[in-house]
């Protein structure tokens, strides 16, 4: 199968280079000042892996061939976009691609792909050894969005932990085992189960402590997160078996 990919940023060659290494033939990747009248010809797939933003806007200076599949990276975007191709896919890693070596190996090492539109775009999954997942359209943007809380907030809430935790003279390092084991506790257990800490136990008392002990600018997050542990809390409670609920809403005093 021959390939070309119009973007050569961390995603693109990070696709080009696990799909290489599984044996399709790459026979392109063009950077932005390359000419793309003509990038479907000659290949079976062509992968547009720009910026959301600009996926129209190149799939529409491609001539369309009938043979050739083009599909896109974006989690969020539709096969639309691809207009006016006859022959169409999304093509979405679930995976973070930090630089292209690193992102070559986690999309050959299982991963899931959000897919939709031409099977070609199954057979590109299951060519990495990955989980191919249909998505429609009209879902994508959902699952993107918890895609991004997965990684992004995630991200961000780790940021959080350390700036608290250096405001006690404690390093990130000493939390990290403890989001590791939370993780696989999830994986395990799933969310509801995995839960733990004050909230979820209505220990008031102790979230006034920790609300006392934050600086002004970090309050507002914990109390989101908070909030969202409590309903957490609340809808396990609610299909499973008895057990104490969390406090009705747990904010400063």
């Amino acid at each position: 199968m021959r390939l070309r990919v119009i973007g050569a940023g961390r995603a693109g060659t990070s696709l080009a280079r696990a799909l290489e290494e599984t044996g399709w033939e790459l026979v392109g990747l063009l950077g932005r000042d390359d000419p793309i009248e003509d990038a479907a010809r000659d290949v079976d797939l062509l992968v547009i892996a720009t910026p959301d933003a600009r996926i129209a806007q190149v799939a529409s200076q491609v001539r369309p061939l009938p043979d050739t599949v083009v599909a896109h990276l974006s989690g969020s975007l539709g096969l639309d976009v691809l207009s006016p191709h006859s022959r169409r896919g999304g093509l979405h890693p679930l995976v973070s691609l930090p630089d292209a070596d690193l992102g070559a190996r986690r999309l050959r090492a299982g991963a899931w792909f959000a897919v939709a539109g031409d099977d070609l775009v199954r057979e590109v999954a299951r060519d990495l050894g990955g989980r191919p997942i249909e998505v429609r359209d009209e879902h994508r943007a959902a699952y993107h969005a918890a895609a991004c809380v997965a990684s992004n907030h995630l991200v961000a809430l780790l940021g959080q932990v350390e700036r608290i935790g250096e405001s006690a003279g404690v390093p990130l390092a000493a939390y990290l085992d403890l989001a590791r084991d939370t993780l696989e506790n999830v994986a395990q257990l799933g969310p509801a189960r995995a839960l733990t800490g004050p909230v979820a136990r209505g220990d008031t008392q102790t979230v006034a402590r920790h609300l006392d002990a934050l600086a002004a600018d970090e309050r507002p997050a914990y109390e989101v997160m908070a909030e969202c542990v409590r309903k957490l809390a609340a809808n396990a409670a609610s299909t499973e078996s008895p057990r104490p609920s969390p406090s009705a809403r747990l904010r400063r005093p």
